[in-house]
Order: C-alpha cells, then structure tokens, then sequence
C-alpha cells in the first residue's frame, strides 16, 4: 500500500454514503488497494439479476475495479456489526452492465462476520451453510471486474472492504502519479470522526470551494477537485459545486479529488475518486478602538507612541499591521514598520488585525496628550563671590517657573534636561558665571516641561571717583567714595561718604549696592622725594643735580625764596645750605655746600709760600681725590690720602712745567645718601728753571 494514498484511508473510512441509486451502470470505482468504508442502505433503483450463488439484492452496492499489475488478489468484506450477514458476487473480467454474465466468485454463506477471498479456501462459490470465504483470484493487468457487497440483513452498519493478495489495482493515487501527499482541507475538528474544519469569518458567509483546491492537491501535476452538497454526489460526480455559494457553519460539504488523464477521459484511472468532507467554523475577529495618551513633552508637538500598546483586541495569537491612514491600510502601502517608538503629533492611525485562521479586522487608534506642563523662563541674580567675581552663588530652587505641581529636577543644559543626564544635585548651592540652567517639571503623568532660567551674576559697583592718592608723607587728606551707595563701611570704622585726616597707609571700604557689598581697596602713598645726585661747584657757582621726586623743582639758597634753576652764582667760600623740592611743595631736602677756598697759584720753591694744593681741610669727606691734568687733558697730579691730598706741582718726581693746569676735587658728602660733590678750578703753576 503506498503511503500517499494511505492518509486519505482515514478520511474514506469515515465516510457514509447512503446507497439510493448505486446500481451496476452507477457503480464506484475503486482506485489502488486502499481499504473502502461503506453502509449500503438500500437495493437501488433498479434490481439487477445476480445470478450465481445470489437472489435480489437488499441493502447493496456495485463497485469496479481495474487490475493495474498482474497477481493474486484478495479481498475481505468485514462487517461493523458481527452478526450482520454479508454476501457478494465478482463479475469479468471486462464484461459489461448488460452483459455481466455469472459471478466468477459467489458467496451466500449466511455466516456472520468476514467474508471474501482469501488464499486457503479453495471454493469458487459458497451457498448458505458454506465457507465464508473463497479462492483468490489470479489476475491480470488491463482487466475490469465488477464487484456486488450486498447486506442479506438489511441493517444500516455497514462495512469496510480492505484488499490482499500480490495484484495492484488502478489508481492515480501512488507515488507515480502523485508525487507529493494530498492536504486536507482545514484543521482537525473536535473528534478523529468530526469533519474538517475551514475556517469562515462570518456566519453566513459567501465562499469560493476553488480557493482551497490548491492546498488540497499540494502540487500534484492533474489533479483536480470538486466540490458537493451531498456525500452520493461527491462519489458519484453529479451536481458539483462551481460557482461562490453562501456557506453556514452547520452543513457538512464534501469534496472529490480526482486525476485527469489528458486524452483518455473514459479510462478508469480517470474515474478514481478520494471523496472527504469538511465543515465551515466562524471565526470572526473584533477590534476596537482605542486612546493612546502619550506626553507632549516640553511642547515640542510631537511625542513617542508604542502602537503596539493600543489593547485594540485581546486575543495574543493575532498579528497586527499599522498605518498612518485608512487608504494606505486598504492598499497595503506605507506600513509603519516601528510601531513602538512612533513619532506623532497627534491624529489617528489604524491597526489591521489578522487572526492565525486569515479573519481580520480595522480599529482606528486615536493619539492624543496629555495636558502641557506650563513652564516659564526665568531670570535669578546674585551677588558675585569675591574671590572671584565672575562667578555667584545661585539658589535654584527659587526660581518660578511654573504654578502647577511636579517635581523639579536641574541640569546644565537643554539635551541633559530632555536625557536626564548630568543633574545639578545640589541647586540650591549652585556656583555659575553668568550663564543658563534648565528646570525640568515632570509631572504626575511622567509629562515634563523645560524651563530656561537665566543666570546674571551681579558684579562689584566700585566707585569711579575713589582712587589712589599721593601725599607728602607729613601731610593727611580726605577719601570720598561717592554718592550712589546705599551704605559705606570703612576700615577706619566710619559709615560716612567720605573721610578726612588721612595719612599715608592703606584703606578699604564697603560700598553696598542694592544687597551686593563691594569692597573697595584705596591707598594713600607718600609722595617719592626727589634725590640730590650730585653738586658741581666751580669757583663760586654751584650747581645742583636732582633726579626721582615729582618735577618741575624748586630751588632755594635760605628755604625762603625759591628758583626754577639748579643754578647758584656768587655763592660764598665755606659751608653753604642749598634747599629743592618737587612739585608736591613738601618739606625741601637740604643739604650742605662747602665752597673751598680758591689756589690760582703755586710756585713751588720750597719758600713755604704758596709751594703746593692743599686740601686736607676736606680729609673729612669720603672719597676726597684731588686731580690736576694739563691743558690737553693728561692727568699730571693726584692728591688724596696718601700724599695728605697735596699736590707740589711735580708729576713723577719731576717738577712740571710753568704753565695753567686744571683741577677738579671730588668727594661724598656724609649725608643719607651720599651725595657726590664736584669742585673744579684752575692753577697757575710757576717752577724755576
């Protein structure tokens, strides 16, 4: 038995056809050594003659079969019920309806149970009393017998006839005809015994039977299938269905799978028919239509929705399909491919639903927000911090942004207020420059808003007429602030604007602006004394070089009438006091002047008169030298410590010659700083020859 056709013996067997007219000319054709299932119900509508070991038929029906390939053959008619009486007559081979002629093999035991060939017996025919069953047949490919099963005790349980021996009979239903395996139509019922179940998804419904012909036969190359109302038509190929009907889901229909032999339409392989049947199953699906509230965070005017979330239906095993509108859901174009992050403002889309057994159905799923979290940009000043003035110390937390209630979360940025990244943990402390920060207000719906808040730093309000002064260091000045503050605070104590009697030092104040304090550092400088640097006397002219202090100078011979020039003529041999001040007019810096007596001429010639420069009058100075050069500036004489800073008119120990040579006597005063003094002059220096 090939085990292509072997499937379709579950769905034969199960089959009861009710024998109404199933006489010889109307006989089923059986196809391949598949057992057959059948209760007779009646004798027909014409009663043959049987002839043989046979009388008139009861409850009967005609069967005929073709020997595909050459063999012995048995068979064996087994009743549903035991004690019914089963006989059966073989006819042929290749006669006719007409023409039947006597059974080749008869059997009218009146036995209960199995009857047919069998391989042991060796009767052709058995009358009542007999053997139950006879010979087997030998047969030969290409012949046609036809075959009575008649029950004797008109019962309707009828029979399963199953088939033996080594000879095949024709079918399309093997692995030469048939390739691949039939598929039933459907799912299992609820039974082994029930009708297959197609599912409909309503009930009426109006259903084209050619749409499950392509599943039945799987493929396989002329094949066709039919369709019926009744189980006689399916056997018999009277009455098919051809056109859409309107299907309930009580009815059982059936169908008939059968091979069309391309140019021999009349052969008995293409009389081979595998009835089954099958029922109709509503399974209608409904979905309804939702809401999906999503936040319209930071009113951007759009939000995030998982479609997928939308409860249109609650059954888990269907699959569904979104679309942005109702035509592109009938078209089946623009399916939105990721239901679960779906950027929307708002509106509608609609969900195909499908069930597992093809019904569908349309929800629309309506998205909508929830209401906007108000937020409103603010601005927060603070006074700067003074060890950095750029920078305050804001308290975020005070910031109104808005009036409806959530929480409120603080970050340095836009992106890190819609991510939730780098929050401000501690706002209330919060150290900035002048900049931004975002407020993020989240509320009991998970919806937030973000809110700017400016952040001005207030800086130092110095005052622009408070500045540095310079001060002769025995005098005191007055310090004003200036108006436009609030309060004033000095170091000194004082509260006032301005303060008096000031001397020379450093001093701060606290000038308050609105609830900033700045605190302003002034310093009072003594004002730098000019130096003497150096003071050149020749003859009677003293002239007096100043450098540092505060220019234009004064200068003055008593500290009572001064003069614009460093200049003094006619100033008197001996100690003289010389007085300069700058342009602040502070007390003058004295100092003395020593004009040394004037040596025109010497003649050393050891007469003790006039032999020799003497300065030694002036050994108290530091530094005291004493040079004397001849007219082309050769130095010729020194005088200083070592010689008593005298000078004999010699150079080398040789006397030098008559003639005019100038001098110059140079020192350090001993005063603070030692101020470099300069006396120059000529002599006359006769020597004897």
């Amino acid at each position: 038995m090939k085990k292509t056709l072997y499937i379709f013996l579950i769905f034969i067997s199960q089959m009861i056809f009710a024998q109404s007219s199933s006489d010889c000319g109307g006989n089923v054709q059986v196809c391949g050594n598949t057992p057959i299932s059948f209760t007779p119900t009646g004798p027909g509508s014409v009663l043959e003659t049987l002839g043989g070991c046979l009388g008139g038929e009861h409850f009967s029906i005609w069967y005929t079969f073709t020997i595909a390939t050459s063999g012995t053959l048995t068979f064996n008619i087994n009743p549903n019920n035991f004690s019914d009486d089963y006989d059966w007559a073989v006819y042929g081979p290749n006669v006719t309806c007409g023409n039947l002629g006597g059974p080749i093999r008869c059997n009218y035991s009146a036995a209960d149970g199995p009857t047919g060939l069998n391989m042991t017996a060796t009767n052709t025919s058995s009358n009542a009393g007999g053997s139950a069953f006879c010979s087997y047949m030998d047969v030969v490919a290409g012949q046609t017998y036809y075959l009575l099963v008649d029950n004797f005790s008109s019962s309707a349980d009828g029979f399963v006839l199953s088939w033996g021996g080594t000879a095949a009979l024709v079918s399309p239903f093997n692995s030469a005809f048939q390739p691949y395996p039939f598929m039933e139509p459907g799912n299992p019922g609820p039974t082994p015994s029930s009708p297959r179940e197609v599912i409909v998804c309503s009930n009426p419904a109006v259903f084209d039977f050619t749409t499950l012909s392509a599943g039945i036969v799987n493929n396989n190359p002329n094949f066709l299938v039919s369709y019926y109302n009744t189980s006689n038509d399916a056997i018999t190929g009277n009455n098919p269905i051809t056109t859409p009907i309107t299907v309930n889901t009580t009815s059982i229909y059936y169908y008939a799978i059968t091979y069309s032999v391309p140019g021999a339409p009349a052969s008995a392989i293409n009389r081979c028919r595998i009835p089954g049947n099958f029922k109709f199953i509503q399974r209608a699906i409904t979905a309804t239509d939702v809401t999906l509230t999503k936040c319209n965070n930071n009113n951007t005017g759009t939000a995030i929705f998982d479609l997928t979330t939308a409860n249109v239906i609650a059954d888990p095993t269907v699959t569904k399909k979104y679309y942005p509108t109702m035509a592109d859901l009938n078209a089946g174009t623009n399916e939105i491919t990721n239901p679960y992050q779906y950027v929307s403002a708002g509106g509608s889309v609609f969900v195909l639903v499908t069930s597992p057994y093809g019904c569908t159905d349309i929800a629309e799923i309506t998205l909508s927000f929830f209401p906007v979290v108000v937020v409103n940009e603010a601005t927060l000043r603070s006074c700067f911090i003074e060890a950095n003035p750029a920078t305050a110390l804001f308290d975020l937390t005070l910031a109104t942004v808005t009036t409806q209630p959530g929480t409120k979360t603080y970050y340095p940025s836009m992106t890190d207020a819609v991510n939730g990244t780098n929050e401000i943990l501690t706002p209330s402390t919060y150290v900035s420059p002048n900049g931004v920060v975002y407020i993020k207000v989240t509320n009991s719906n998970q919806c937030y808003g973000v809110a700017k808040v400016n952040l001005i730093v207030l800086p130092p309000v110095y005052s622009n007429v408070l500045e540095d002064k310079i001060i002769c260091m025995e005098d005191t000045t007055t310090l004003d602030a200036g108006p436009g503050f609030t309060a004033y605070k000095w170091s000194t104590g004082a509260t006032t604007q301005t303060i008096n009697n000031v001397t020379v030092g450093t001093y701060w104040v606290d000038l308050k602006t609105g609830q900033c304090t700045t605190r302003q550092t002034v310093k009072v400088y003594a004002s730098e004394q000019p130096v003497i640097s150096s003071i050149d006397i020749a003859n009677n002219t003293v002239t007096v070089n100043v450098v540092g202090g505060t220019p234009p100078y004064k200068y003055s011979v008593d500290g009572i009438n001064w003069q614009d020039s460093n200049v003094f003529t006619n100033i008197p041999r001996g100690d003289n006091t010389i007085y300069v001040k700058d342009d602040y007019d502070c007390d003058p810096l004295t100092v003395t002047v020593v004009v040394p007596n004037l040596v025109n001429v010497i003649t050393p010639n050891g007469d003790g008169v006039n032999d020799i420069i003497d300065y030694s009058a002036l050994a108290s100075k530091q530094n005291l030298i004493l040079s004397i050069f001849d007219r082309y500036g050769v130095k010729v004489g020194q005088a200083d410590k070592f010689n008593g800073y005298k000078w004999d008119g010699t150079t080398g120990g040789k006397k030098v010659p008559t003639g005019t040579y100038w001098y110059s006597v140079t020192w350090n005063e001993n005063d603070k700083k030692n101020t470099p003094f300069k006396f120059s002059g000529w002599v006359m220096v006769k020597n004897r020859e």
